[in-house]
């Protein structure tokens, strides 16, 4: 039974390259649906503490309808639909922009109440300073708020990282791919996937302790300032 296991482990070891063409793909998707999901929980989260109604209401219908839809459907929606309007993508950029529009909206939420953890005398100073709304949010708002940011940031990048197993559904190519493949072609499956474990383990145990000791600063530095205040 020992050899037997091993043997598994050998053929997996053997067949390495193609899991690290899985692990390229997974963080290469990851990375640019992270630009994405900033890029749009930014605008949405500044949306969203806007003194208009209107965007406010655009922003709480993104966050809403996101939130509330499986991080699946919305992949096959994009999978399916982008090819019914003619548009034919790789698998990478469906995940792309299915990763990067679900986080976008959990990135509004994290955004929106950094903003609103600043004191609104902080917008109303700069404003009468002659600043713009924008140049205010811009220069003086979000370089304060992105202290207490940061910290949940972190944790959506863990939190994408281990969604960007949804490609297998799509044929992504991706880590879980490649698993999933390798494991039918030999029926080793226990392998594969405690070698994939331990792969998202190492890419997200990292950046999750990182987070832990950036909450653990802010909270220490926003004590500081509620006792000397």
């Amino acid at each position: 039974m020992q050899r037997f296991a091993w043997f598994k482990w050998q053929a997996l070891f053997h067949d390495w390259h193609l899991f690290g063409q899985g692990l390229v793909k997974t963080v290469s998707t990851s990375a640019l649906a992270l630009v994405v999901a900033l890029a749009l929980g930014i605008l949405f989260g500044i949306m969203a503490t806007a003194p208009w109604r209107g965007t406010r209401l655009i922003s709480r219908a993104y966050v809403d309808v996101i939130q509330n839809t499986p991080l699946f459907t919305q992949v096959m929606f994009f999978f399916y639909a982008l090819g019914h309007w003619k548009i034919y993508p790789t698998p990478l950029w469906i995940g792309v922009i299915g990763l990067g529009t679900y986080h976008g909206a959990y990135v509004a939420e994290v955004v929106r109440a950094g903003i609103q953890s600043i004191h609104r005398g902080q917008m109303e100073a700069a404003l009468s300073q002659g600043f713009t709304y924008s140049g205010a949010m811009r220069h003086v708002v979000l370089p304060q708020a992105i202290q207490v940011i940061l910290p949940p940031l972190t944790n959506q990048a863990v939190a994408l990282i281990k969604n960007s197993a949804i490609l297998a559904t799509i044929s992504g190519y991706d880590l879980m791919h490649m698993a999933d493949s390798w494991s039918a072609e030999k029926g080793y499956y226990g392998p594969a996937y405690l070698a994939v474990w331990v792969v998202y383990f190492l890419l997200c145990f990292p950046l999750a302790t990182y987070a832990r000791k950036l909450e653990a600063r802010v909270a220490r530095e926003r004590g500081g300032e509620v006792k000397a205040a």
